[in-house]
């Protein structure tokens, strides 16, 4: 079965230089990029996309570093693509992050960790339509 999963390469990563070499290791995983943008959140986007977290303790420092930068936000698609990209960008703190996965080799901390990954189906899909229209997608 073929799905599709949400990704942003955060702005530290952006930054640092990486977006590429990330962009190489997610195709070279087999994922289809159906849409792809260079853009950068304002706070108040931010701080509607991490909105489930508005509780949180980190909330505040999350949106700030979200709108800090550019980011590069796709779609992708694989069979098992929400699980699968999970596994290959590795657990939040990069220092618990298995060999050759992207927080691994390209994070700086557990709050700077170089990409995001939806946690399931139905966020995938919001997290996309957040980021691109039908027209985008391809």
């Amino acid at each position: 079965m073929t799905n599709r999963t949400f990704t942003m390469i955060k702005p530290e990563a952006v930054a640092a230089g990486h977006a590429g070499k990330i962009i190489d290791m997610i195709t070279s995983s087999g994922f289809k990029v159906i849409a792809l943008k260079y853009t950068r959140l304002s706070r108040e986007e931010a701080g509607t996309f991490y909105e489930v977290h508005k509780e949180r303790p980190f909330y505040g420092e999350l949106v700030e570093y979200m709108a800090s930068g550019p980011i590069y936000a796709a779609i992708l698609e694989k069979s098992n693509a929400v699980e699968d990209f999970r596994k290959l960008i590795g657990a939040t703190d990069p220092a618990q992050a298995e060999e050759g996965t992207i927080r691994k080799r390209f994070a700086e901390s557990k709050a700077k960790n170089a990409c995001h990954g939806s946690d399931s189906n139905e966020n995938a899909e919001i997290e996309g339509n957040f980021f691109f229209s039908g027209r985008e997608r391809f």
